[in-house]
């Protein structure tokens, strides 16, 4: 395990041996994480969360409470999930045949900046794309575009927003800038690109 001098595990959570935590990560009541988890820095752990094995985590990522990440999931920096929100890793799962082992799992990735609304589900093998917004209650069945927001069961892009969380407004042409914050975004066939300035 790494120093735990440089990060926080609250005395009822447990960290099992050949974890890695970044410096400044906080990991509150009643949580677990399991053998072969890489946690970045400056992450947050809510209370009766669960990081399952091998799973790798980057930094700067928020986990509210009762959420729990199986292995195949890969979160990037910056990830938001909310509340008792759900991640799958196998598609058909039955206890009678059990499929346990890395071998079975689909892989989820969450790319840099998505949030996940409180109690969404994200079913496995899909990516949510940079800065996407997943609203609460949705069911992901799909991949999620970079700057989309997706609301429903199936979840289904809805609008776009800007990586500080505004919403962008492509009626007037392909150009959109975040009344937020001021970035400019572009779309062209359905996807959404910041500009660099």
């Amino acid at each position: 395990m790494s120093n735990k001098d440089n990060f926080f595990v609250h005395e009822t959570s447990f960290v099992d041996n050949n974890v890695e935590i970044g410096e400044g990560t906080k990991i509150w009541h009643f949580s677990h994480v399991q053998g072969g988890a890489r946690i970045g820095k400056n992450c947050t752990f809510g209370q009766n969360v669960n990081v399952a094995n091998n799973v790798v985590i980057g930094n700067f990522v928020k986990v509210q409470n009762n959420v729990s990440i199986y292995e195949g999931v890969e979160l990037e920096d910056y990830v938001f999930c909310g509340p008792s929100m759900v991640f799958t890793n196998i598609m058909n799962p039955r206890c009678r045949y059990p499929q346990r082992g890395s071998e079975f799992y689909l892989r989820t990735l969450v790319k840099e900046g998505a949030s996940i609304g409180a109690n969404a589900t994200i079913v496995c093998g899909n990516t949510l794309g940079r800065d996407c917004f997943v609203a609460a209650g949705s069911t992901v069945v799909s991949d999620v575009p970079d700057y989309a927001l997706v609301i429903g069961t199936p979840a289904r892009v809805r609008g776009w927003v800007c990586e500080c969380g505004g919403r962008l407004d492509f009626s007037e042409g392909h150009g959109a800038i975040c009344p937020a914050c001021g970035l400019r975004y572009e779309k062209s066939d359905e996807k959404v690109r910041k500009i660099r300035s």
